[in-house]
């Protein structure tokens, strides 16, 4: 490969090899998320098509792309292969990763407000005690939130933060891309092949 590039592993179906071999590439589907999570994927579907707009804006998202792929930058922190999986370690354009921060990726997935640092945190609150809220849940979703839509886009605009990486953690940092190609896999992992790579 010409220009940069980085190392990245990812998890996926077993039957992402059989997309792979049909079609030249692999996709992210929603029926893949609704495989892994069941009676709670509408949850995680909504906050992903939020995180697919605002990463197309870092890296543009090819027009048949639905979801990114989550991945690991870390071969320590990849999630190892279970049965039905494989594991993929690929090697890519480092201009067609979307780097974000995992923990703060959990702020996102409770519907809260991702602060700056501890001072704007603490401000944050103070502010919403003054406004009369008991806490920071509920203003995102919940049977009040529509009466407070100032409030909830407050909160939807705080989630931009997820990709301002303030500690290159390799446990923390994640990388998502929108597809996985056979020039990009340099190699594959299936579930009881013994050690990791």
């Amino acid at each position: 490969m010409n220009g940069e590039t980085v190392r990245l592993w990812t998890r996926q179906d077993e039957k992402s090899l059989e997309q792979l071999e049909r079609n030249g590439v692999f996709h992210n589907k929603r029926e893949y998320i609704e495989a892994q999570y069941e009676d709670i994927a509408d949850h995680f579907i909504k906050l992903y098509r939020w995180f697919v707009e605002a990463a197309s804006k870092r890296v543009p998202k090819p027009e048949c792309v639905e979801f990114p792929i989550w991945c690991s930058i870390s071969l320590a922190n990849m999630l190892r292969p279970v049965e039905g999986t494989v594991c993929y370690e690929l090697e890519l354009p480092k201009d067609k990763v979307i780097y974000f921060d995992g923990s703060k990726w959990d702020y996102v997935l409770n519907h809260i407000y991702i602060p700056i640092n501890e001072e704007d945190q603490l401000e944050y609150i103070k502010d919403l005690k003054r406004k009369g809220f008991k806490d920071e849940f509920n203003l995102y979703e919940g049977k009040y939130a529509h009466l407070y839509p100032l409030e909830r886009k407050r909160i939807i605009d705080s989630w931009e933060r997820i990709f301002q990486i303030d500690s290159w953690n390799e446990f923390v940092v994640q990388g998502n891309i929108w597809e996985i190609r056979p020039e990009y896999i340099s190699k594959i992992q299936k579930f009881g092949d013994g050690p990791i790579f």
